[in-house]
């Protein structure tokens, strides 16, 4: 399983090994690290997705230490909150390297191994802007689009071949994504999301939260194939 720190704490707690890939190998040491002391058994590698060979590098590490890879979770990006007429064109084409072209780099390294042993899960993470478009965010829409309209092919050329590709597509969430931006954009972006009635209310999911979503649809019984799961925070209860 390649991911971040919810998902693998979950799926160890499981029993699965995981491996987890990121640019930051020390935070993913981090989370390594508390696995093993847990009893689990877990290994940090580095990875950037928007580099081939780093993608080969990753997959072919993580195989080495866990065997060949039953479970993987793409999931990585980031976003930039800027108006598409804005942004410059190799800006947008970085986002969709990272969000979309390197899931499918992931894709090209694990997924014809699972076709071959017959059995197999992949997880994309997509959002919730696929349905409702956020501004300032056209490229990361734009790749998200990408993800599950790539995830609905593959669903039709994997059928009947074992191997399970998933979309969890999450609502708002607590994540190091936008956190880098500052007072004034994130006030900004807000107040748009405000306009176009895409704040409902203000409580967001917390990355756990999605993680119980992910382990759910990768562990789901042979047989059993859920598609596409949406999750949402839960407004609260009024008193």
């Amino acid at each position: 399983m390649y991911k971040r720190q919810a998902e693998c704490d979950r799926l160890a707690a499981g029993g699965h090994p995981v491996a987890l890939g990121a640019r930051r190998v020390d935070r993913c040491e981090q989370i390594a690290a508390a696995i093993r002391d847990g009893g689990g058994e877990a290994v940090a590698l580095p990875l950037d997705v928007s580099d081939s060979d780093s993608v080969k590098s990753f997959v072919a590490a993580a195989t080495d230490a866990h065997g060949d890879p039953e479970i993987v979770v793409s999931g990585a990006g980031d976003l930039a909150a800027t108006r598409i007429h804005e942004l410059d064109s190799e800006s947008f084409a970085a986002q969709l390297q990272v969000h979309l072209v390197g899931a499918h780099r992931l894709v090209s390294q694990v997924v014809p191994g699972m076709v071959a042993r017959a059995r197999g899960d992949i997880v994309f993470v997509s959002s919730d802007v696929v349905p409702s478009p956020r501004p300032r965010m056209g490229a990361y829409v734009a790749a998200k689009n990408g993800i599950e309209g790539m995830t609905r092919a593959m669903r039709m050329e994997l059928e009947g071949t074992g191997v399970r590709a998933s979309v969890v597509r999450p609502g708002p969430t607590m994540t190091g994504m936008g956190m880098t931006w500052d007072a004034e954009t994130t006030a900004t972006v807000l107040e748009e999301w405000v306009a176009w009635g895409l704040a409902r209310h203000p409580h967001f999911l917390r990355p756990e939260h999605v993680a119980e979503v992910i382990v759910t649809v990768a562990t789901a019984p042979r047989g059993v194939h859920l598609t596409l799961v949406e999750v949402q925070p839960e407004r609260a209860v009024e008193s």
